[in-house]
């Protein structure tokens, strides 16, 4: 989920790697900064010193390129942490989400990443095609759990890691209570005892 982004690393690559790299990070700043309503192509060419024409021409559209920064953000993410429990697993996961949403800069822009995502449908696809990739990243967690015997057979992985994350994007989002480490804790401690109670079991397993 959210919260498994190193802010800062760069990879190596040639000049097409360069200007991608350039142009997200413009991106990333003004979303940061302005939300997603402050995002034109033109101005991040400007920021990115990068040529008008190559932007519009990668990228075509501020969604395009949203959705591209997102793709971009799932690429950078920080692996599974494998602990030997699911506490430990899911505890692991809450404090990189937690980590993430509460970085000065990665917690404005995941915020404006949500509200572009609700205000077009392609951004909305990229958001959604993240959070499948870093859930199915953590979701073997909960299978291994299954099989060691620490939740019911038939527990839907997928909904266990969702629910790790979702109070601590509504702390981000409404603002309900502190998002600290105790926060990002019980999330843990929560998903799992729902999970120990059966409560994510996929009905007619």
């Amino acid at each position: 989920m959210a919260g498994e982004v190193e802010p800062g690393r760069v990879r190596p690559g040639g000049r097409t790697a360069r200007v991608r790299e350039a142009v997200l990070r413009a991106a990333q700043d003004v979303l940061a900064e302005h939300g997603f309503a402050g995002l034109d192509l033109a101005d991040l060419a400007r920021r990115a010193d990068v040529g008008k024409t190559t932007v519009y021409r990668r990228w075509g559209s501020v969604p395009g390129l949203v959705a591209d920064l997102v793709v971009d953000m799932a690429e950078r993410s920080v692996p599974r942490v494998e602990t030997g429990s699911l506490l430990g697993d899911l505890r692991a996961n809450a404090r990189l989400v937690r980590c993430t949403l509460t970085d000065p800069r990665q917690g404005e822009l995941f915020k404006a990443l949500i509200v572009a995502a609700a205000c077009d449908g392609k951004a909305a696809e990229a958001l959604r095609h993240f959070y499948d990739i870093r859930v199915g990243e953590w979701a073997p967690c909960v299978d291994q759990a299954v099989e060691r015997g620490e939740v019911p057979a038939g527990t839907d992985a997928f909904e266990v890691v969702r629910a790790v994350s979702a109070p601590l994007y509504y702390r981000l989002l409404v603002g309900g209570g502190p998002l600290d480490e105790a926060a990002a804790d019980r999330a843990a401690e929560a998903a799992v005892a729902a999970a120990r109670a059966g409560a994510y079991v996929r009905r007619g397993v």
